[in-house]
């Protein structure tokens, strides 16, 4: 089964292939370990808007480990999953102190990264150093689990050791690069989630989910939980100046790193709040209409609510956690998206002394 299955993809992707994503041109490991890194739960057609800009500002490992974490979450601002940006970072600095630099040549050492599991290193190897080394993202898991007829969600333990199985097996001694890129690309425009094109399809003469009636039964979606609603409140301060009023979250959760508008338990006193944090009464209180915003395991409501002081809060001037945001002017740090349209939002409104006056 092995030489036949790797034979017809190739030969499928010499001609239907993708060959000139960014990320193929002047290919190094390091070049393609940041696509790969970008490319995790994410869009081709998304991942080209970022990668070009992300490249021209860190070319090689050594800026990136360099470079503030600020600077680097100002770049993936809108791509999401910001742990991906602080591992990709952190792994920088570990590439730099451990390996001289020049990324990892063995798989052991390539998972040893941040943010680095056993596909994405694999798919490293081989896309950069044509190394035979099977990768199972979800384009390939998919492609596999419908040729083969692996029933069930592809993400359980037994399946994921089964389709591990046949994506060893099917991957060729040669060609290795062109093969991994060849599997993601069918994966991705043929044998696709939903409507997948078995007509075009160069396996559809052995793949067991067509001869079985299964195609759309495979692979089953993961179960669904019961995803939590939870409620936060936005607060925008805004002074005199306009400028508006940013907190560092946390570097781990959920917009880890990032800045973001002071938040509030839904329960809590605006006013108390800011009697509490800035020493002042606002001079003016505002309410914006809720906002809705999904994550990978819950969904959150934001509600927003604008406040206005009339002077510089000393509290908070010297706390590297917090910044004096000016939309006009802004600095390069990284936003959560919403935050990042909410401030938008605030510049494009139709006045000249600042958001709101």
């Amino acid at each position: 089964m092995k030489q036949p299955f790797a034979q017809r993809l190739l030969a499928w992707w010499d001609v239907h292939g993708r060959h000139d994503l960014p990320w193929q041109q002047d290919i190094s490991p390091y070049r393609v370990w940041v696509s790969e890194i970008m490319l995790q739960q994410t869009q081709v057609a998304t991942v080209e808007r970022y990668y070009a800009r992300f490249m021209q500002t860190f070319p090689d490992v050594f800026t990136l480990a360099a470079a503030p974490q600020d600077d680097v979450l100002h770049l993936w601002s809108g791509l999401g999953y910001y742990s991906r940006a602080r591992n990709l970072h952190k792994a920088a600095q570990q590439i730099v102190a451990e390996f001289k630099g020049e990324l990892p040549i063995t798989l052991e050492d390539m998972m040893s990264l941040p943010g680095v599991g056993r596909s994405t290193a694999g798919a490293v190897l081989a896309l950069a150093m044509d190394q035979r080394q099977p990768i199972l993202d979800g384009n390939a898991k998919r492609v596999l689990a419908r040729f083969f007829a692996v029933e069930g969600w592809s993400g359980s333990t037994a399946n994921l050791k089964t389709l591990w199985g046949y994506a060893e097996d099917t991957t060729p001694q040669a060609r290795v690069a062109n093969y991994t890129q060849a599997i993601m690309d069918l994966g991705a425009t043929v044998c696709s989630r939903s409507r997948p094109a078995c007509n075009d399809c160069p396996l559809r003469s052995g793949c067991a989910a067509v001869a079985q009636g299964l195609v759309n039964e495979i692979p089953a979606p993961k179960p669904k939980k019961v995803r939590p609603r939870r409620s936060t409140v936005m607060v925008i301060a805004i002074n005199k100046g306009g400028d508006i009023l940013l907190e560092k979250r946390p570097a781990q959760g959920i917009w880890g790193g990032l800045w973001s508008f002071p938040e509030l338990a839904e329960q809590a006193d605006v006013s108390d709040w800011c009697q509490q944090r800035l020493q002042m009464l606002p001079e003016a209180m505002d309410s914006w209409p809720m906002i809705a915003h999904s994550f990978s395991h819950y969904d959150l409501d934001m509600m927003p609510v604008e406040i206005r002081v009339s002077k510089q809060p000393a509290v908070v001037m010297d706390d590297d956690q917090w910044l004096w945001y000016n939309t006009r002017s802004p600095v390069n740090v990284g936003l959560a998206a919403p935050v990042a349209k909410m401030l938008q939002s605030l510049n494009e409104r139709p006045d000249t002394n600042g958001p709101g006056e």
